[in-house]
């Protein structure tokens, strides 16, 4: 039976780790404070931290680390990470120096895709698309069971894709890009442009059910944003499912007016493709990283 394996999730602002049984159980579970603040080094120190506290020194059991961003296969060094201390830094080598072992890095919205995909809303679809809606916007693709980042690790990267030639500057240095439009901070913006008033998704939305009209048309034309750039990766993967992560995808109505807006942009005359609402929560993240080390460990 596969042993024992750990999990990191590796956040803007928080850390997760759990301890996974051989049965796919948490064992354990721990949560730091990422600081990024304190730089490269020190959130590398924060994660050496965590793993210690899950396993007792000597085990060196499997380990599979979420991270924004992905290693570039030009090079090994992280690239297109949102906590951007981490960009040009050889993450992958580091770790596995520091803690002395193999360890298994992924795209966090790819770890997010696998459990959902494995042991969440999407464990049905031979073809999954596992979405992240919150601070940033990321995609993974699950076929078979399996992550499929591509041969330049950029595979599902639907946030970076460009919907508005003109559009507001990501901070890829691109206009326009699907989490320009769509994250959480987006959301916030585009209500203060509109109205002079700052108020995060979770105010904007309640304004929006108490009546406020300048809120309404905020999000529908989010809704709308929303609907063409998930058209297009439908019709380009045409998944057996969408899985919804993050934490915009709570908002009740995403699911009540999406689809009607990705049909209106879908190069079909109907939408068949469900989309869901995440199983697992918070936990997708770190469920998957260490499923992730768990199915590729030769040990």
């Amino acid at each position: 039976m596969t042993r024992e394996s750990l999990g990191i999730d590796l956040g803007g602002t928080k850390i997760e780790g759990i301890r996974m049984g051989a049965d796919g159980k948490v064992l354990h579970r721990h949560r730091v404070p990422t600081e990024q603040e304190g730089g490269y080094e020190h959130i590398l120190g924060r994660i050496a931290q965590l793993v210690s506290e899950l396993e007792t020194a000597g085990e060196g059991l499997p380990l599979g680390i979420g991270t924004p961003g992905s290693l570039s296969a030009r090079d090994g060094l992280l690239k297109n990470s949102n906590t951007q201390c981490l960009n040009g830094q050889p993450i992958h080598e580091d770790l596995q120096k520091r803690l002395g072992r193999r360890i298994h890095l992924e795209n966090d919205a790819n770890c997010f895709a696998l459990a959902e995909a494995r042991l969440g809303a999407g464990r049905d679809a031979a073809v999954a698309f596992g979405v992240i809606l919150g601070t940033g916007v990321g995609g993974g693709i699950i076929l078979s069971g399996r992550i499929w980042s591509g041969p330049q690790h950029i595979a599902g990267e639907w946030g970076h894709h460009k919907i508005i030639a003109d559009g507001p500057l990501c901070y890829c240095g691109g206009r326009g890009c699907v989490e320009s439009l769509l994250s959480g901070p987006a959301l916030a913006e585009a209500y203060r442009t509109a109205t002079g008033k700052i108020s995060d998704a979770e105010g904007i939305l309640a304004s929006l059910r108490d009546g406020d009209s300048a809120a309404r048309e905020i999000f529908l034309t989010w809704i709308g944003h929303f609907g063409v750039a998930m058209a297009n990766v439908i019709n380009i993967l045409d998944p057996d499912a969408v899985v919804l992560g993050g934490g915009l995808s709570n908002i009740d109505e995403i699911y009540q007016l999406a689809p009607a807006a990705i049909a209106a942009n879908l190069f079909n005359d109907e939408l068949r493709t469900p989309i869901l609402r995440h199983h697992l929560g918070d936990s997708a993240g770190v469920l998957g990283a260490a499923l992730l080390a768990k199915s590729t460990d030769n040990g």
